[in-house]
């Protein structure tokens, strides 16, 4: 009879206390080879065990305890005991049995699936096990009551344990585990294994964190990095604070709901209509959770996993009449647990021993009562701060030194490690945004003394890496005229309005025409006060000048040697071309994948032309150059800054063993 035999090589021997939840230790999966045992089975498989098989199985396991520590905050380390013998063989004999009389065998009902679908979009084709748990109620070696969850992943040894699935003849698998003295390591996994898609996570970071900075700089993006693949999991519950914000909106309150009814008439009668009950609608009222309940709930069902609290612009609401008592659960020990509980109020006693009653928290019974608030081990709570807006409601010095802060400075963006190159479309002319951002930053600081109400990188978004006229005035502009530079006077040089040599300044109204449009001629002037120009585009016309309209240098190339001279644009076209004709069997795909690997920049190459929102200006037409090989088309798209060329001259001076010697 088919069978299935595989050596548990990837587990470990850690064994979860009564307290842990059920997310872990439930799933099985089976590679497709053994798909001819389970052909035809359905949805669910009956698998039976056996007792003197498991007996054996857990006494083996005792015998070489200590378990491996597994760092979860509920795994723990269990040394040998008579207790623990007494109580693993406790359990096996309250699953052995079938209306109070002892048996040898007992059969579980599995769900089985396969091809199931990821988050990710692509197809699991293994075979997908779950409905591993079963409650069990014991007596424990103290004559206590106990319950627990029975999991036969419980009675693996990893790289000791030999597991066993045969088909009986009844249609039932047979489930049988052996053991070995000498550990498996053939240093691969083995087909049939205990497979976690749980993400892992350092439960040594910091519990309470708030990430500061300026707006833009990517704090929002660095707790979601964080806690990303938590959240896939549904571990993680996002609120944001504002000044209407408090208790019953953070914690929760009773609510009014309306609930359909059966209706009576004056005798006490259900009132009928053509047979049909008449319903109506009444007015209840319900405890309706809200973030912290939500977050406090999760986490005490689920402690060996992380659940995140995330706290968006925290500063924005008034937080001690938010968390009021709550401030103290703040205060944490060394094991991660609230120092100091605070008692909950009737409603939320009531709500909480009625979400808890399925829950075994044995080690901390007020809690399942719902007696007690006490922060978990395992509930993380993150932050963020806008230092521009610390002055909306002040934050007392006990409430901050009840966090760690994570200071997030200004920097250049970047996607993957890919350093993100944004430009400014103005009036015909792309400026780079990070030069921008340095150079305004350096005027904030110079004339508030503060870096508070500097920009980051991210504080507005580019589309295809181009920041529009328009999106530049209603954030950018705005900004800087009405939270900046307002307070403090437009004295400085950069303000200057030189337009038909009126000498006066620029004002916020000046940046928009007739209509609405926005007046990109003053965009233009406001950066050209800070000193910032052009980059260089695409043009028929400079290979043949020295200097352009703003008699700015344009410098010239020489590639291999070449008589030819050419400006950057065309010096990259140049390149590229050459090298499509070069290697005419080279597909679309793998020559865009080259060459923004070159540039490093995603958008050097793309494979069909996107018209941006400017198309029917001139300028547009010259950032797309339409490179053909072969049978093949791509668009080189341009826009250069000096550090990016170099990059570019450097990658395919190593790469591809070019050379490219700058004129003049």
């Amino acid at each position: 009879m088919e069978e299935i035999t595989k050596h548990i090589n990837d587990t470990n021997a850690s064994f979860r206390h009564v307290g842990a939840g059920d997310a872990k230790n439930t799933d099985l999966f089976l590679d497709n080879e053994h798909y001819e045992l389970f052909r035809n089975s359905g949805e669910q498989i009956t698998v039976r065990f056996d007792k003197t098989n498991l007996t054996q199985a857990i006494l083996f396991i005792a015998s070489i305890l200590p378990r491996k520590f597994d760092h979860s905050a509920i795994h723990e380390v269990i040394y040998y005991s008579n207790n623990f013998v007494f109580d693993q063989l406790a359990i096996l004999d309250a699953i052995f049995k079938v209306d109070g009389l002892s048996t040898n065998t007992f059969t579980q009902i599995w769900n089985a699936r396969k091809d199931v679908p990821q988050k990710n979009g692509k197809i699991d084709t293994r075979f997908y096990f779950n409905g591993l748990l079963q409650d069990v109620q014991y007596t424990n070696s103290k004559g206590e009551t106990k319950r627990t969850k029975f999991t036969i992943r419980n009675y693996f040894a990893g790289g000791y344990s030999n597991l066993h699935i045969q088909k009986a003849a009844d249609g039932i698998f047979d489930i049988r585990i052996d053991n070995v003295t000498e550990p498996y390591n053939d240093g691969k996994e083995d087909g049939y294994e205990e497979v976690s898609s749980t993400p892992s996570f350092d439960i040594t970071k910091t519990l309470q964190q708030i990430y500061y900075g300026a707006p833009g700089t990517g704090k929002s993006h660095a707790v979601k990095t964080e806690t990303e693949a938590w959240e896939e999991r549904g571990r993680v519950v996002r609120t944001t604070f504002h000044p209407d914000s408090d208790y019953s909106t953070f914690v929760g309150a009773y609510k009014p709901t309306t609930e359909s009814v059966q209706r009576y008439d004056i005798y006490n009668k259900p009132m009928t209509r053509d047979g049909v009950p008449v319903m109506e609608q009444i007015i209840t009222y319900e405890f309706v959770e809200q973030a912290f309940l939500q977050a406090y709930i999760d986490a005490w069902k689920n402690r060996d996993e992380p659940e995140f609290l995330i706290i968006e612009e925290i500063n924005r609401g008034n937080c001690a009449q938010i968390f009021g008592d709550l401030f103290q659960l703040l205060d944490r020990g060394d094991d991660g647990y609230s120092e100091y509980a605070i008692r909950a109020d009737r409603d939320l006693q009531k709500h909480l021993s009625k979400a808890f009653e399925d829950v075994e928290i044995a080690d901390y019974p007020n809690i399942k009562t719902g007696k007690e608030l006490l922060l978990p081990s395992n509930l993380y709570v993150r932050a963020t701060m806008n230092t521009s807006d610390q002055s909306l409601f002040p934050i007392d010095s006990a409430f901050k030194r009840r966090w760690d802060w994570k200071y997030v400075p200004i920097s250049k963006g970047n996607d993957n490690g890919k350093e993100l190159n944004w430009m400014i479309d103005v009036d015909g002319g792309l400026y780079d945004w990070w030069t921008f951002v340095r150079t305004i930053n350096k005027h904030v600081f110079d004339t508030t003394n503060s870096e508070d109400k500097q920009l980051g990188f991210f504080f507005c978004k580019a589309k295809d890496n181009i920041i529009s006229a328009e999106t530049f005035v209603c954030k950018v502009i705005f900004y800087l005229w009405n939270d900046v530079f307002k307070d403090f006077g437009f004295d400085d040089k950069i303000f200057d309005d030189n337009e038909d040599n009126e000498n006066t300044k620029l004002s916020f109204d000046k940046f928009y025409m007739a209509y609405g449009n926005v007046n990109e001629g003053k965009i233009k002037m406001f950066l050209e006060n800070l000193g910032m120009m052009p980059i260089e585009e695409y043009s028929e016309e400079v290979d043949d000048e020295s200097e352009n309209s703003n008699g700015k240098t344009i410098p010239k190339y020489s590639i291999n040697g070449s008589s030819e001279q050419f400006s950057t644009p065309n010096a990259v076209r140049y390149i590229i071309e050459n090298y499509a004709k070069q290697n005419e069997n080279i597909s679309v795909d793998e020559m865009i994948q080259l060459w923004n690997g070159i540039a490093e920049r995603n958008n050097l190459l793309v494979p069909t032309w996107q018209p941006s929102p400017n198309d029917n200006q001139p300028f547009a037409n010259k950032r797309r150059v339409k490179i053909e090989w072969g049978n093949s088309i791509a668009w080189l798209i341009m826009g250069w800054t000096e550090a990016l060329f170099r990059k570019f001259i450097q990658n395919v001076k190593q790469k591809l063993d070019i050379s490219i010697e700058r004129i003049n």
